[in-house]
């Protein structure tokens, strides 16, 4: 089977030819209709792989700290031979994948069905139970395979606990950014959105949202006000990537007292101890899809939470995004830019790093 891989030494994308894998105790076997790349995650990953070791270094300085510890205690001959091997080893991309299984030994699924996953760019796929969802008849392959990232931003939204007319910000407008907005709609919220593509401002006011260009000149915090009538936002749900400080710090600047900030993307965290203190912020960083994330027991041994503790789990966040998309409420096609066979993954990977404007790459 086809799958595309990535090397870590040099980031070069490749489409190889591996043998497929088996089904395991617990796990679905799926052969895949469509994937979908994760532009920021996989934009990371081939920069760092573009990168040199300085550079490559610099962007993971605790992977940096464990050499050095290694270094200590195993030598630098041993320590520089292990990550040459680490670097040599190519690495499966993507986690948004959609097709019909063709063997299960999971409960729940049976050969025929089509379900979403959080399996790679791969031909085939095998992949625990909890990390699946069946697909309602109403939802296309190609909306399914935007139900990862979907609940990614879903996830945001659970930790950040909006409730209906509360004023809520996205700032950093991409795919989840998008989402986002719209499922902060669907749940009776008035949404800012903040970016610098005029493009993807367009879309979130076609989504029901009201923006704000801070690269056209626009005042974010003026606006901000203005958006919440002089009282300062409920919630701000950060979903940019950027190294720098100032998304965290204009979220604090622009809440009202008490009011909620959720980290979703990636940012700077040099915070002001004074924004946060003289209004009691309250600041939390998203985890992935949801509950049971990283969870071997949940994710790999398939053991369930129970529900009336544990309302939603990434496999619950998984199905109700993929019922806001049946239900109307939840519309990607407008996100849709690119389209590849997987025989031209590699071209897919390059494309991230082109400067050519992409949202939604299948």
């Amino acid at each position: 089977m086809k799958q595309l891989l990535q090397s870590l030494k040099d980031g070069a994308t490749t489409v190889a030819e591996i043998p497929a894998p088996r089904c395991g105790n617990g796990q679905v076997l799926v052969h895949t209709s469509i994937s979908l790349v994760s532009a920021g995650t996989e934009r990371m990953l081939v920069e760092f792989g573009k990168g040199n070791l300085i550079q490559k270094a610099r962007s993971q300085p605790d992977k940096v700290r464990q050499v050095l510890e290694k270094a200590r205690t195993d030598g630098v001959a041993a320590t520089l031979e292990a990550v040459r091997s680490k670097l040599d080893q190519p690495l499966a991309l993507g986690y948004c994948n959609v097709g019909r299984v063709i063997e299960s030994r999971a409960e729940g699924f049976a050969p025929g069905d089509r379900g979403v996953s959080n399996g790679k760019h791969a031909e085939i796929v095998a992949v625990p139970r909890n990390l699946c969802a069946r697909i309602p008849d109403g939802v296309t392959d190609e909306a399914a395979s935007f139900t990862v990232l979907a609940a990614i931003g879903l996830q945001g939204i659970r930790l950040a606990q909006p409730t209906l007319g509360e004023c809520v910000v996205v700032t950093g407008l991409g795919l989840i950014g998008l989402l986002t907005v719209q499922m902060l709609r669907a749940q009776g919220c008035r949404v800012l959105g903040i970016d610098f593509d005029p493009a993807r401002l367009e879309l979130a006011r076609q989504f029901g949202a009201e923006t704000v260009n801070p690269g056209a000149g626009e005042d974010v915090l003026a606006r901000a006000a203005t958006f919440s009538r002089g009282a300062g936002v409920d919630a701000v749900i950060i979903t940019a990537s950027t190294k720098s400080n100032e998304p965290v710090s204009q979220a604090a600047r622009m809440c009202r007292k008490r009011g909620r900030i959720v980290l979703v993307g990636v940012v700077g965290l040099e915070l002001s101890r004074a924004d946060f203190y003289e209004k009691e912020l309250t600041f939390q960083v998203s985890c992935s899809y949801g509950p049971g994330r990283y969870d071997p027991d949940y994710e790999e041994g398939g053991q369930k939470y129970p529900i009336g503790f544990v309302r939603w789990t990434e496999q619950r966040n998984f199905e109700a995004v993929l019922d806001l998309m049946d239900s109307g409420a939840l519309k990607v096609e407008p996100l849709i830019t690119h389209r590849f066979a997987i025989e031209d993954g590699a071209q897919a990977m390059d494309l991230l790093t082109s400067g050519q404007p992409s949202l939604g790459i299948l």
